[in-house]
């Protein structure tokens, strides 16, 4: 009599992970997924985000004949790249002022392609449902014979899996135990607030994607990053989002607690907007207030993805690996890659083997190191960060 085949164990909710999950069950592998949240809509899921070509193809790969479904719901906007609006006169720059614009930013049909980010997660969880386990918090593992298991917060442990994937965002637990604290985040100072406001607030804006700068304050600058979509400009019953951000020092959290939604936030993005034009304003006069969340800045070393004595049972993705600014919207197009080609590894297998680990790390490293060099320098030219020595890490 053959004993079961050991699920694979997954820590962490968000999308990487989800898309992993969808991965394994599209490969009739078993799973287990454990979020410490205790629902989908536990808390704020933050911004839009811009899909790259490499971004759709990997989401693509995993669920082939769903992915129809997924891109018929993401927004589409023409244009090629940004487009530069001065916050204070109103106008869009050009010249060598639109230097952004260079930025390429379309994936698909010449389109730029988004989706929100709690919208993602729910298209990637259907099917999955019934393999989360929500209000587990894991915080490490323990290595069995000839297995692993997930050890949560309140010291309980997992059944024994095969496999214990870690895709649980830039404070895991696990990322720090398997990596031997190689792998570290850092917090640049910088911070940020998301936001939301109806359609109608957009108006002047038109078209595309939009990037505004203020650089009048003596205390560093103030950013803002948003994207219009024209086929959804005439429906109000539609939200579109916008990032706020600021260098180090501009935006203060109540309480340095940066967990902080709602009108507190707000309150904070329509004091830094206060000066700005009237074609601009409407974007924090309408805004939803309750929608409102900071965001802090962090990063992996510059330096690209450690290397760390590969543990065959254990390994990591999305952010838990590779933790990226907003800048150029790296982060979740190289998380979702991560899914993918742990997915197909698996796929191929028909589950886990020695070596599979090992194999999907060296080749993660390679394209993933690239994406955060690149992240960090955009950072680095945009919002006057750096890392140096006396950097903090999370």
């Amino acid at each position: 009599m053959t004993s079961a085949v050991k699920p694979i164990l997954i820590a962490g909710g968000g999308l990487s992970s989800l898309l992993f999950a969808r991965s394994l069950q599209r490969s009739k592998l078993p799973y287990v997924v454990f979020e410490r949240d205790a629902s989908i809509v536990y808390r704020a899921q933050g911004y839009r985000l811009r899909l790259s070509s490499d971004g759709l193809n990997a989401i693509e790969e995993v669920l082939g004949e769903d992915f129809q479904d997924f891109y018929d719901q993401c927004g589409k906007t023409g244009g090629a790249g940004f487009s530069a609006i001065d916050p204070l006169s109103g106008e869009t720059l050009g010249g060598q002022h639109n230097s952004v614009a260079s930025e390429a930013l379309t994936s698909r049909e010449n389109r730029i392609v988004g989706c929100a980010r709690g919208d993602m997660r729910k298209m990637f969880m259907e099917g999955c449902e019934d393999n989360i386990r929500w209000s587990h918090h894991v915080t490490g593992y323990e290595l069995t014979d000839d297995g692993v298991r997930a050890v949560f917060k309140d010291g309980t442990k997992s059944e024994e899996g095969s496999l214990l994937v870690a895709g649980d965002g830039i404070k895991s637990e696990v990322a720090k135990q398997v990596s031997g604290g190689r792998l570290k985040v850092f917090d640049l100072g910088a911070r940020g607030i998301h936001g939301q406001a109806p359609t109608t607030a957009f108006k002047g804006l038109g078209e595309g994607v939009f990037r505004l700068v203020d650089e009048s304050r003596p205390e560093g600058k103030v950013f803002l990053i948003t994207n219009v979509r024209a086929g959804d400009m005439d429906n109000p019953g539609i939200e579109f989002g916008w990032t706020m951000g600021g260098s180090p020092g501009v935006i203060h959290a109540p309480n340095d607690d940066f967990q902080i939604i709602g009108k507190a936030a707000a309150d904070i993005a329509k004091s830094l907007s206060a000066s700005w034009h009237p074609r601009v304003k409407p974007l924090f006069d309408n805004m939803i207030e309750s929608e409102a969340a900071f965001w802090k800045i962090t990063c992996s070393s510059p330096d690209g993805v450690p290397e760390w004595p590969n543990v065959p049972r254990v390994t990591l993705i999305g952010d838990a690996v590779h933790s990226m600014t907003p800048a150029g919207g790296n982060g979740a197009n190289t998380a979702v890659r991560d899914s993918a080609l742990l997915g197909k590894l698996l796929a191929d297998a028909g589950g886990f083997k020695e070596g599979l680990t090992d194999e999907y790390e060296k080749k993660m490293r390679v394209y993933a190191t690239e994406e955060v060099k690149k992240s960090y320098a955009m950072a680095s030219q945009q919002f006057g960060v750096q890392i140096d020595a006396t950097t903090p890490t999370l």
